[in-house]
């Protein structure tokens, strides 16, 4: 395994004293590799828009990748969406991965008048985003017929000047064997699969990329997570806590499931405690242990 790769994913909530840019810069200060926004747009708990948020923390920093966690494709045209990866990741100079995904709340789409898509619908929109996408980003003109979306003759230009990283938020048989053929990264939530499932949709990844001809090592495996530091013990599924070095073990253990990657999502009040207490206390723990042997 190379370098592990460690996320924080910031505050989606607005309120008083919550600055998601402010714990973006202090996750750049402290040696995080990417910081991540979700995508929930509806619903009476206030949110930021994730896209936007991305753009003002890829401003105010130099060096950590802005990804989004994950992207509801169905919400946005696919051929304009290339364009905004491609218009961000240049302004951030190449620090954007695109994180996709199909989107699961009904109620989300409902609310802003968008057809409510089935699950076949889910993953052909995220496979049809990406053929768009490249499509736009290497073509000189770029003509694409899905089932559910189509460019004609589109001039993207400029073209991105590296390949912009696409990782997938996907738990189903088709939406994983998407994920091997054409994905750069899988990103599960451990609350949807825990360690117990994950393997085997891991295992799933792996071997539809195999079939695509691809190395399966190629993909980055991150796992989402809701972390506290601290005396606490995990309350559900979504999140793990303890002391730091309980926290190392466990993240160790899931490197031992094939994970190259954590976005851990500080749980609680005290979100730049925690940030400060991950950065410290279990990053640097972490990194070590997983680090390969002489």
């Amino acid at each position: 395994m190379g370098q592990l790769q460690i996320g924080l994913g910031v505050s989606m909530t607005p309120g008083p004293g919550v600055d998601p840019v402010a714990e973006a810069r202090l996750a750049e200060e402290l040696g995080f590799d990417y910081v991540s926004a979700s995508d929930h747009l509806n619903g009476a708990t206030a949110t930021y828009e994730p896209w936007t948020l991305l753009t003002a923390i890829a401003a105010v920093t130099t060096r950590i990748k802005v990804l989004t966690r994950v992207l509801a494709v169905p919400y946005r045209n696919p051929g304009v969406l290339a364009k905004m990866a491609e218009t961000l990741d240049r302004l951030s100079d190449g620090r954007l991965m695109l994180g996709l995904g199909g989107g699961y709340v009904d109620d989300e789409f409902r609310a802003f008048g968008l057809p409510v898509p089935t699950n076949r619908d889910r993953v052909d929109t995220v496979a049809e985003q990406i053929a768009i996408a490249r499509a736009t980003w290497t073509q000189l003109e770029a003509t694409f017929e899905g089932r559910l979306h189509r460019v004609e003759g589109a001039v993207v230009e400029p073209k991105p000047e590296h390949r912009i990283p696409i990782w997938l938020g996907m738990y189903k048989p088709r939406g994983l064997a998407l994920t091997g053929r054409e994905a750069d990264g899988w990103i599960p939530s451990i609350g949807f699969a825990p360690p117990p499932v994950v393997v085997g949709l891991w295992e799933q990844v792996q071997a539809a990329a195999l079939e695509a001809g691809r190395d399966p090592f190629e993909i980055t495996a991150a796992y989402n997570m809701l972390v506290r530091v601290g005396d606490e013990q995990p309350g559900n599924v979504m999140m793990i806590a303890g002391p730091a070095d309980s926290i190392v073990e466990q993240l160790i253990g899931f490197t031992e499931l094939g994970f190259t990657s954590f976005n851990v999502v500080p749980a609680g009040a005290g979100k730049m405690d925690q940030i400060e207490r991950l950065g410290r206390d279990v990053l640097p723990a972490l990194r070590e242990a997983a680090a390969p042997g002489d």
